[in-house]
């Protein structure tokens, strides 16, 4: 029997809450019978709490309610433990109830702070389970003293209950398997499917749920930002240990805290290298996690998918900052600035851009522009939104800066937006934005919305499941290795198609094999769209326009001895590849091949590993072997078809003449030489 020595019985709540809305008898006699229990689910009589029942240890106890719990359709918890008070004494009676049991304390109210009107699952459940320690011959063990197992509830499922609070865990091995998905940046929806895979359950019937693996991530951001700086720095310095070629630079305040770091990895600076002509520098995200301003540069590639340049995070997002940024880029890039930049609508940026890439042309982002127009225009057009928003589009596809200026005009007063300081502000910053101001400039297809829907996709993919600060950088290298990955197989595969040529044209075959897909297919649409175009020569050049129309069209002139060809519509100057009013006058002209210049090697079908390091090597005997690699594959190519092999001996001739134009210094000769001769 249990020891019932005087003195002042302790009684401590696990939940305070529990000490006014749970009544349960604190005599209850231990001579309660099973028979009175009624179970909700059917349930073996070996694993049902009985009276006398006995547990080495209070949470054997615990864990054996908690299992009978989980079968029956709800979950428990501890609910108050009693003890003599006494040195030495400790618990003598500890009392586990239904989750539901207990009613929610009212709260008081503070007009201050909001208020969460999170409804409670409690209600008043009386199901319980009480243990008494007792010992006998000196040897302490706790047995069941009182068990009732009436619910005023409903009693879940089983493939409701694992759903419980209590029954979600997540193990040790677990949380090692998320945190290694996390440093990849999946998304935590890609990491349940992951896992469900691995330990073949079916959907939604893992251990644990979405929420549950965003709160684990989140507790692995709530540390100490000064630590996490200096982890991030260590970061960063082991990662240059083991790649000389990594670059990173940061800056520190007066209290010697991280104040900015930019980094960016060997194989984007090779990148760059090539594609680096046309650029967007997305500062619109911040690490959530740190609450911390996230600067990323990005490109595009010859097969129109993205490419990552570069990083930077840092504490303010102001000119000093971000002219610190671009100068550390420039510094990764070797001093090289893009052609052109497009950024958000960000006027410390603008400063910024000016200050250190002057010769560089600055444009805004439309999709960035555009995705602010419902919180700007819809409730001030309401049913007219669509309809402004389709005018917008028009005004901002022309091609004519007067077309441009009289459209807006006209917009601006039927849709009633004369005093619209959105409206306003667009208008002031139009050469930022619209075509007409900025077809004369290269933004390799950059301005247009699938490829933004591309980059932002590519970015969410290191954003999507930040863990440490340190290991962010770490995230993105395997970010970047996957997307390197995925371009080169997507690469391959486009390789692999079969191109269809849909004019016959002797262009269009000469430009098959020089373009990649991507770019082919392009130039591709302007080949078939030349067709419907006339042209008519004059003195100065030549009037191309539809074959429909009678006034309009475009001002092409052409100099088939120099091989230059330009367009008032500045196509080629826009996206690097003709337009088909020049393609019209070429191929009137009975020129039967693209000339050179207007292949670019941006959207060649060049091997980019190759290139980035025919670009970064500094070593003329590897330049060498390098050549010769790429010759062997061009003869291999070639033999393929008597096609290829006919443009095979034509470009080589035409490349070999024009390399022997090229004067060669006596020392280079005696260098080369010696240097081939080891080969």
């Amino acid at each position: 029997m249990m020891s019932e020595e005087a003195g002042q019985m302790l009684v401590v709540y696990d939940d305070p809450s529990d000490q006014r809305s749970l009544s349960l008898d604190d005599t209850s006699s231990t001579e309660e019978s099973p028979d009175e229990t009624r179970l909700s689910l059917e349930t073996p009589n070996d694993v049902i709490p009985y009276i006398g029942q006995r547990f080495a240890t209070h949470d054997e106890g615990y864990e054996f309610y908690s299992e009978f719990a989980k079968r029956c359709g709800f979950s428990i918890r501890r609910h108050r433990t009693e003890g003599k008070d006494g040195v030495g004494k400790g618990l003598t009676r500890r009392y586990f109830v239904c989750h539901r049991a207990g009613n929610t304390p009212v709260k008081t109210s503070n007009e201050n702070k909001p208020q969460r009107n999170r409804k409670s699952s409690r209600c008043g459940c009386q199901a319980y389970m009480r243990i008494s320690k007792v010992t006998e011959l000196g040897a302490p063990e706790w047995r069941v003293t009182g068990f009732d197992n009436h619910h005023n509830h409903e009693l879940l499922e089983p493939n409701q209950v694992r759903f419980l609070p209590a029954y979600r865990t997540i193990s040790d091995t677990d949380k090692s398997r998320i945190l290694m998905f996390a440093k990849t940046g999946i998304s935590v929806q890609q990491m349940m499917r992951l896992m469900e895979l691995e330990k073949c359950v079916e959907p939604g019937y893992l251990p644990f749920t979405e929420k549950d693996v965003r709160n684990l991530l989140q507790s692995f951001r709530k540390l100490d930002p000064e630590d996490e700086s200096v982890d991030l720095l260590r970061m960063c310095r082991n990662i240059k240990e083991k790649d000389p070629n990594f670059k990173f630079e940061y800056t520190l305040d007066s209290d010697n805290r991280l104040e900015n770091i930019a980094w960016s990895y060997a194989s984007s600076i090779q990148s760059y290298e090539i594609f680096g002509d046309a650029v967007v520098f997305d500062t619109t995200h911040r690490l959530t996690a740190f609450d911390l301003p996230l600067g990323i540069w990005v490109g595009m590639n010859n097969y129109g998918m993205p490419c990552f340049f570069g990083c930077v995070i840092s504490r303010e997002e102001n000119s000093r900052s971000l002219s610190w940024a671009l100068k550390a880029f420039l510094g990764f890039m070797n001093g090289k600035a893009p052609q052109t930049i497009l950024t958000d609508q960000n006027l410390c940026l603008k400063d910024a851009i000016a200050k250190e890439m002057p010769s560089t042309k600055h444009a805004l982002c439309i999709w960035m522009i555009v995705a602010k127009f419902p919180s700007w225009f819809n409730a001030v057009l309401g049913e007219r939104y669509n309809e402004w928003k389709s005018e917008f589009y028009r005004l901002y596809n022309l091609e004519s800066i007067e077309d441009f200026e009289l459209g807006w005009r006209d917009m601006v007063n039927i849709f009633g937006l004369l005093t619209n300081r959105h409206v306003a502000n667009l208008h002031a910053l139009r050469n930022l934005w619209a075509l007409p101001y900025l077809r004369s400039h290269f933004f390799a297809g950059m301005t247009a919305a699938g490829l933004s829907k591309s980059i932002n996709a590519f970015i969410q993919r290191f954003l999507s499941a930040q863990t440490r600060l340190a290991h962010f950088v770490e995230q993105v290298a395997v970010a970047v290795d996957f997307k390197d990955q995925a371009a080169e197989q997507q690469t391959m595969q486009q390789n692999l198609q079969n191109i269809s040529l849909k004019t016959g044209a002797p262009m269009e075959s000469h430009a098959a094999t020089v373009l990649t897909p991507y770019a082919f297919s392009k130039l591709q649409e302007q080949l078939v769209l030349a067709a419907h175009y006339a042209s008519f020569q004059l003195d100065d050049g030549f009037h191309v326009r539809h074959h429909t129309k009678h006034v309009g069209g475009r001002k092409v002139y052409w100099d088939p001895r120099e091989g230059i060809i330009s367009c008032s519509c500045n196509q080629f100057e826009f996206s690097g590849i003709l337009c088909r009013h020049a393609l019209r006058v070429l191929s009137t002209g009975n020129c039967f091949q693209i000339p050179e210049r207007y292949l670019p090697m941006r959207w060649r079908r060049i091997n980019t590993s190759s290139a980035k390091l025919l670009h970064s090597s500094n070593d003329h005997g590897e330049r060498i072997q390098l050549l010769q690699n790429m010759v062997s594959s061009l003869i291999t190519e070639s033999a393929k078809s008597k096609e290829r092999l006919d443009i095979a001996t034509e470009q080589v001739s035409i490349l070999l003449s024009r390399i022997r134009d090229q004067p060669v210094p006596p020392q280079v000769i005696r260098d080369f030489t010696s240097i081939y001769r080891k080969l």
